[in-house]
């Protein structure tokens, strides 16, 4: 009887390690699939990086220029907002 559950045991334990190994390779299959996908991800990162360098400075400039834009029309706008205020036109105050 001792042997008997002794062979059980080995028979199951080789079947477990059997089990487990079979998906281990299923995994590693899937890994090097995902691994494949990311390279060619990251080289697409890589040069849309490399096209789109120049715009940085450039956009440093717009932004500098819209607010000495934004900065110019505040003193504008309040004096659009008192010349229809002094003509009294209803309906058109500040929002």
């Amino acid at each position: 009887m001792t042997a008997l559950l002794v062979t059980l045991t080995v028979v199951e334990i080789a079947l477990v390690v059997g089990v487990l190994a079979t998906y281990l390779v299923l995994i590693d299959r899937r890994l090097r699939v995902v691994s494949t996908h990311l390279g060619k991800i990251a080289f697409g990162v890589r040069a849309v990086e490399s096209q789109t360098a120049s715009i940085g400075p450039s956009v440093v400039h717009i932004n500098e220029t819209l607010s000495e834009i934004d900065s110019a029309l505040g003193p504008l706008t309040d004096k659009a907002n008192a010349a229809v205020a002094a003509r009294g036109v209803p309906g058109t105050g500040q929002r």
